[in-house]
C-alpha cells in the first residue's frame, strides 16, 4: 500500500520540471493525479510519460486566468470525486531588470502568474478541502521567496506575497485537517530555468553558465537541486506523516537560504 492510497492529486504546471517529478512520485504512493498546463499536446504527452491510465488525467488551462484556476480545481473533483492535495506549481519569472527599470507590466505579470494564480487555486481548493475535513496545500515558492536578488525584483516579490499568504491560510484552517505549507526550493535546471535564466544572466552581467555556477557554489551541497528533491518533500507533506507540518516555508535549496 502506498502512503497516498485513495487520494486525489492536482498539480499546475504539472507536465515537465518539478510538477512532473511530483505526479510520479505522488502515482508511486498510489493517489490519482490530475495535472494541468497550457499545453494540450506536451499535456497529453505526459501522462503517456506517467504511464496513462486511469489513475492520471491532463486539464488543459491557463494559470493567469482566474477562470482557468477555477475550472482546474473543479476538473479534478468532476473526474475523480475530490480533490484533497493541490501543489500549485505553476509559475515563472520575467522582465529581468533593475527595480529603477522595472515595469509595471512585468511586475504584474510576475504576480499574475506566480502569487494570483496561487490564491486562485488555494481558494478553490479550499472551498472542497475544508468541508471533507482533509487536505494538503502545497504553494510552490522558491529561495527567492525567503531573499532578495538584484534584477529579478518581480519574481522574489511574488514569491514573498505567496509565503505570506500560506501563512495567513495555514491561521485560518489550522483545525480543519487541512495543511498549507510553501516549498522553496534554490535553482533547479529545469524547462523554465533554460528558458528564462540566460536572460536573468545578462542583466546580471554574467553568462548562463556562470549563473548556474553561482547558484550550485552557493549551497552547501554544491551542486543545484533535482526536481525528485522537491517531489520527495511534497509526498512527505501529503502523507499523514506531514498532518503537523503547516504555515511552514520549506527550503529545499541544499542550504543556501540563510533561514
Amino acid at each position: 500500500m502506498g502512503t497516498l492510497d485513495g487520494r486525489v492529486a492536482c498539480i499546475t504546471g504539472g507536465t515537465r520540471g518539478i510538477g512532473l517529478a511530483c505526479a510520479r512520485a505522488f502515482l508511486a504512493e498510489g493517489a490519482r493525479v490530475v495535472v494541468n498546463g497550457r499545453d494540450e499536446v506536451k499535456g497529453m504527452a505526459s501522462v503517456d510519460e506517467l504511464g496513462g491510465g486511469g489513475d492520471v488525467h491532463f486539464i488543459a488551462g491557463d494559470v493567469k486566468r482566474r477562470a482557468d484556476c477555477e475550472a482546474i480545481v473543479a476538473g479534478a473533483v468532476s473526474r475523480f470525486g475530490r480533490i484533497d492535495i493541490l501543489v500549485a506549481n505553476a509559475g515563472g519569472g520575467s522582465g529581468y531588470a533593475p527595480v529603477a527599470e522595472m515595469t509595471d507590466e512585468a511586475m504584474e505579470d510576475a504576480m499574475v502568474w506566480n502569487f494570483w494564480h496561487t490564491f486562485w487555486t488555494m481558494r478553490a481548493a479550499l472551498g472542497h478541502m475544508v468541508p471533507q475535513g482533509w487536505g494538503r496545500i502545497m504553494a510552490m515558492s522558491s529561495l527567492e521567496g525567503k531573499v532578495g536578488k538584484p534584477t529579478i525584483s518581480s519574481y522574489v516579490a511574488s514569491k514573498h506575497a505567496i509565503n505570506g499568504l500560506v501563512k495567513s491560510a495555514a491561521r485560518e484552517v489550522g483545525t480543519t485537517g487541512v495543511t498549507v505549507n510553501a516549498l522553496c526550493p534554490g535553482a533547479i535546471e529545469t524547462d523554465t530555468m533554460v528558458a528564462a535564466g540566460p536572460g536573468a544572466a545578462e542583466a546580471m552581467g554574467i553568462s548562463y553558465e556562470q549563473l548556474l555556477e553561482t547558484f550550485a557554489n552557493e549551497s552547501l551541497i554544491k551542486r543545484l537541486n533535482e526536481p525528485e528533491d522537491v517531489a520527495n518533500v511534497a509526498v512527505l507533506l501529503a502523507s499523514e506523516a506531514g498532518a503537523g507540518i503547516t504555515g511552514s516555508l520549506i527550503s529545499i535549496d541544499g542550504g543556501t537560504s540563510p533561514y
